[in-house]
This record gives structure tokens, C-alpha cells and sequence, in this order.
């Protein structure tokens, strides 16, 4: 037995009333229709029914676990990437010493926590390159810890001009500081690497901290509403990404840059991003065909 529910050989059988919506109906409602929150919710509370019906061997399986049974999809708002305005004017109001993250952030597609782990022996000015080796994690207890970035795997990022010139500007301003944290969890081995960005006392930037102190303010002096986790610094990696797209740049390059373990996942999360490939076929075909003889009649082109 489970809750009030008792087992008996035949179930009581329950009265219909037509004026009670089915569940069809419900989920097929014109409010209910297209949002794929509800649906998603209707279909974790059957699935929590049947487990407990298969706790209580009524029956066997759970139908809702089958392959043949698809859950509603996760609704998930389309990526509106920041426009180059915003990105300048939060980097202007950035305070002078974190200037650095939100070009780290826009211009090489880093993660918060990979920015703040981000040392001067990861760059490489003269083969214009930077590897992502690690990031700062922070954990529920408020310790942090050195880590390998998401996923467990560095990466290696080109390094455009205009980053490698503020990233010299920063260190030459604020000299790079050393920092222990342990490896991997709080109880880790300790490790001691040279930090771009610390706080003004010399230590690893917390991202509760920053977020509460230094971004959120940010966002006011820069006249930016925050509306939603969208805003945070995650906006510039998004930055990053449109502006690589539109630049013609492929999911597959895009999706090593910002460090994903599937470009599948990176098409779905910026394919409305991509440029019409329309536009792009006529400049190819005619960079093409400029070089040979005209193939339209004369009297046709007019």
C-alpha cells in the first residue's frame, strides 16, 4: 500500500463527468498549446505516478520511460546576443581593474570561471594563441578550487590583436599575482598559478563576489536591465559566438573555441544566428563567373 491507495482486486470504478477537460484537452488548450513548460511538467507528474505504481507492482514498467515515448522538449528562449554597443558600454563601466574580463569575455569566448583562472603563462603573444587550462570553481560551502574547465578538457583559442594588446595593457597595469587554491576539490592537492585578474588583496576572484560587487553594478552604470540570467557575463560568450558566426566562421571551429563537447549542441543553441546562406551563394557564384565570359545575353541583362 501506498499513501491511502489500497490494493484490491478490482479498482472502484469511477463515475465520467463529460463537462471535465481530458488530458488531451488540457495539454491541447489554445493557453496550454505551445508551452512546453506545462507540457513538460503534466508529463513528470504521470511518470512519478507510474514509478509509484511500479513500487507497488500494479504494473511492470513505466510507460513513460519507454523508447518509444518521447518527453515534451525543455523550453529553452533563443539566444539574443548582445550588440557591440553593449559590450563597450559594460566595459567602460567595468571598474578599471576588471576591464580585462569582459574583453577575456568577448574577445576569446570564456567562461566566467576560466577567466578568472586565466594566467600570462597560458598566452601565447608571439603564435597569438591561448589555452584554456583551467578554471576557478566555487563551491557550495564558499571554498574554491583550481579545475579543469566544463567538460574536463583545456582548449585552444586564437588571440586576436586588439585582446592581446588589453591583455599587455592589464598586466603591465596590474601585474600578475600568485594564488594557491587546491586541485579539482576543496580537499585537493594545492596548486599555485599566476592570475590575470584577483581581487585588489591578491586573491582568486569569487563568482558570487564578482557577480554581486562588481558586475551587477556594472550593469546599472552602464544602464543595462537585467532581466534574466542572460544577462550575466555569459552574455559575452554569446557575444563571442554571434560575432564569429556572422563572420562566416563553421559550428565545428566555433564549437572548439568555446569549448563544447558537442557541436550539435552548439547548432542548436546558435543556428539562428547564422547568416543567410542565400547572400553568400550569389557572392560566390559571381567571384566565380567575374573572370569568365559574360553568359547572359547582352539583349537579356538589359
Amino acid at each position: 500500500v501506498r499513501g491511502d491507495v489500497a490494493q484490491t482486486a478490482h479498482p472502484p470504478r469511477v463515475s465520467y463527468d463529460p463537462r471535465t477537460p481530458n488530458r488531451n484537452q488540457i495539454i491541447q488548450s489554445p493557453e496550454n498549446r505551445g508551452n512546453l513548460t506545462y507540457q513538460r511538467m503534466i508529463f513528470g507528474n504521470v511518470s512519478s505516478i507510474f514509478n509509484a505504481a511500479v513500487d507497488d507492482d500494479f504494473v511492470i514498467k513505466n510507460p513513460c520511460r519507454a523508447r518509444s515515448v518521447r518527453a515534451p522538449k525543455k523550453d529553452t528562449p533563443k539566444v539574443v546576443p548582445w550588440t557591440a554597443e553593449r559590450v563597450e558600454a559594460v566595459t567602460d563601466a567595468l571598474p578599471e581593474r576588471y576591464k580585462i574580463t569582459a574583453i577575456q569575455g568577448a574577445g576569446l569566448g570564456l567562461r566566467q570561471g576560466e577567466i578568472f583562472g586565466l594566467s600570462p603563462d597560458d598566452v601565447d603573444f608571439l603564435g597569438r594563441s591561448v589555452a584554456i587550462r583551467r578554471q576557478v570553481r566555487l563551491f557550495t560551502n564558499g571554498s574554491m578550487a583550481f579545475r579543469l574547465p566544463k567538460g574536463g578538457k583545456s582548449r585552444t583559442v586564437p588571440l586576436p590583436q586588439s585582446v592581446a594588446l588589453a591583455l599587455s595593457a592589464h598586466i603591465q597595469k596590474f601585474p600578475p599575482v600568485a594564488v594557491t587554491l587546491p586541485w579539482d576539490t576543496p580537499e585537493g592537492k594545492p596548486l599555485t598559478v599566476e592570475l590575470i585578474v584577483t581581487t585588489p588583496d591578491g586573491k582568486a576572484l569569487s563568482r558570487n563576489d564578482f557577480n554581486r560587487y562588481v558586475w551587477g553594478p556594472t550593469l546599472e552604470e552602464a544602464k543595462v536591465e537585467r532581466t534574466s540570467r542572460a544577462d550575466g557575463m555569459h552574455a559575452l560568450r554569446h557575444y563571442y559566438a554571434s560575432v564569429l558566426l556572422d563572420a562566416g566562421e563553421s559550428i565545428k571551429a566555433v564549437s572548439e573555441y568555446l569549448g563544447h563537447t558537442d557541436p550539435g549542441f552548439t547548432l542548436r543553441t546558435y543556428t539562428h544566428l547564422m547568416p543567410s546562406s542565400a547572400e553568400r551563394t550569389r557572392k560566390a557564384v559571381d567571384a566565380a563567373l567575374s573572370s569568365c565570359a559574360p553568359i547572359v545575353p547582352r539583349e537579356a541583362a538589359k
